[in-house]
């Protein structure tokens, strides 16, 4: 495990079995001005070791590694008392499949990322995950929010959304208006229009406007998109969904997506 020097700006632990591909990310984030790579790691075991001794405010995470692999490493990560500051994960791999995405969001991980992503939607990635955002990657949005509303996973607010890499919230896919998945698609994942469903009682705790503001987060509106499609400033709006994560007990934008599906408000 090696530790850099940075202290300054967004400190970041890069954990992977290969040394190459540590080094690669390391070159990358240590390039930016408002970023530190602070430690490295090669297996689950020693990124929990930096996490616990380092604090950084995110940790790219390796999927499959020796040991400990990055599942079972974000699990203990963001199981760590955060203090003032939470510890995000970034999940990374080479492997764009359904299980990894469901297990790292199941772990607490903040970001799912594909290993060949853009450096530029990576930094991006990374400071909206600092931000208190999450992301995934696109080509995985669609089909993860499908199977989400079809094996009821979501159900209750127990888990959150679906946003797009290097935005803070986004729905890939479906055929409804900026991108979100219509009554349509939904009826098709198992859950019939007319069907009587359960809403969350925190639900009743929104007031209009957050209901409103939280509607547009479903559909992947950023804050500054919301602010103009409302006709309102955008510290209002960031007010308004810190009011909406804190009523609704979601960890961060991500949750509030599939609470705004799971009680049919999109």
């Amino acid at each position: 495990m090696n530790e850099s020097n940075g202290n300054d700006g967004i400190r970041v632990v890069i954990a992977d079995d290969q040394e190459l591909v540590r080094a690669g990310f390391a070159m990358v984030i240590g390039s930016q001005p408002d970023m530190a790579v602070v430690g490295q790691a090669s297996d689950g075991t020693q990124a929990v070791a930096a996490a616990e001794s380092l604090r950084p405010d995110v940790v790219l995470m390796d999927v499959r590694m020796p040991g400990m692999d990055g599942i079972e490493a974000t699990r203990r990560i963001t199981a760590l008392a955060s203090g003032v500051r939470p510890i995000r994960v970034i999940i990374l791999t080479t492997f764009d499949l359904d299980e990894y995405v469901m297990a790292a969001i199941d772990a607490g991980a903040s970001g799912f990322l594909l290993k060949d992503t853009e450096p530029e939607t990576l930094l991006n990635s990374i400071r909206t995950v600092f931000q208190g955002n999450a992301i995934i990657a696109p080509s995985a949005t669609k089909r993860l929010i499908e199977k989400m509303m079809q094996d009821g996973y979501a159900q209750h607010g127990s888990l959150g959304g679906v946003p797009n890499a290097g935005v803070a919230v986004g729905i890939g896919g479906g055929n409804g208006t900026n991108g979100a998945i219509n009554d349509t698609d939904y009826a098709a994942n198992g859950r019939a229009a007319n069907q009587p469903s359960y809403t969350d009682p925190e639900l009743d705790l929104l007031t209009d406007r957050e209901r409103e503001v939280l509607v547009e987060v479903a559909h992947g509106l950023s804050n500054q998109e919301i602010a103009d499609k409302l006709f309102i400033s955008l510290p209002t709006v960031k007010t308004h969904v810190a009011h909406i994560l804190a009523k609704i007990n979601a960890r961060d934008r991500v949750q509030a997506v599939v609470f705004a599906y799971d009680n049919h408000l999109v």
